[in-house]
């Protein structure tokens, strides 16, 4: 299964954020050019190891407030695409601001089922993708929590 996360304005309607999170022999999570930060989450070139559904949690809690929601689409795959999706992942490297939709399709572009996906920058196109494909599992995640209120989950949870 891979997830992909798309923060969305509540006053614009545009993307305004892109990350991936991948079950492959490890639970990790793609967050290109983010400033998310857990410390029970090594972090390496954007990429978090060790996403726990308490990780996951903190993670769309981090991203989902009163200016913008989350979108969180499921996408079942196989353990062979979930594999090499992961590896990409970890060997793209540290992306610049603005680039994570450009580097999470980069990533899955080359991935055996994703040839149809557009390569580019903007979080919700790569969002349309994913809906239209077959099994999505699609969520809307809302949030009515102050702008400067990010980590409440691991604030309430030490």
């Amino acid at each position: 299964m891979i997830t992909l996360y798309t923060v969305v304005s509540t006053k614009s309607g545009s993307g305004a954020h892109s990350g991936l999170l991948i079950n492959a022999s490890e639970r990790i999570i793609f967050d290109p050019a983010g400033t998310f930060e857990l410390p029970f989450t090594p972090e390496r070139n954007d990429v978090h190891f060790g996403m726990t559904p308490r990780a996951v949690a903190v993670y769309i809690d981090y991203h989902a407030r009163e200016s913008y929601n989350v979108i969180e689409q499921r996408l079942p795959v196989t353990a062979k695409q979930a594999e090499m999706i992961a590896k990409r992942a970890k060997e793209y490297g540290a992306v610049p601001k603005a680039q994570c939709t450009l580097a999470i399709t980069r990533i899955l572009k080359d991935i055996s089922g994703f040839e149809t996906i557009s390569v580019g920058y903007f979080p919700k196109r790569a969002s349309e993708w994913f809906d239209a494909q077959p099994g999505v599992q699609t969520r809307l995640i809302t949030d009515d929590d102050a702008d400067k209120n990010h980590n409440v989950l691991f604030e309430a949870s030490r």
